[in-house]
């Protein structure tokens, strides 16, 4: 089982919830945290980090001590002129998620891909852990 690390203290979480801090702000300016599916197969564990609008290089993905952080920032520059005035804005949008990944890993064999607004990563099972077919055992 995969679980996930929080970077706040969940009674906070709880108590304020998401929309205390989001009605302070403009739209533009909301941080976002984006969806995440977390399957286990018979040979593997697939993350799936739905972020559209990002590019692959915009990701970092360590791991560090049997932790699996992933993180984007992204800077957006809007930037218009007229004939006297000139408007430039700078936007920051980021997130970092956590995964405390199982002893059952094969954590050298992990791959990453990013396609259609979807960063997949496969996280491979340690042969010793994957489930062996059943063998029919004769009596002598």
């Amino acid at each position: 089982m995969i679980r996930r690390r929080s970077s706040l203290p969940t009674f906070v979480d709880d108590f304020f919830g998401d929309d205390l801090f989001r009605n302070f702000l403009d739209e533009s300016e909301r941080a976002t945290t984006p969806s995440v599916n977390i399957k286990e197969g018979k040979d593997d564990f697939a993350i799936e980090v739905a972020a559209p609008g990002l590019d692959k290089k915009d990701f970092n993905i360590n791991l560090n001590n049997n932790v699996l952080e992933i993180s984007s920032e992204k800077e957006v520059k809007d930037e218009s002129k007229d004939e006297k005035v000139m408007r430039r804005e700078f936007r920051y949008t980021s997130f970092k998620r956590s995964f405390t990944l199982p002893d059952t890993v094969d954590a050298e064999k992990i791959k990453a891909s990013y396609n259609n607004g979807i960063l997949s990563i496969k996280i491979p099972k340690r042969e010793e852990e994957k489930e062996k077919p059943v063998r029919q055992i004769a009596i002598s």
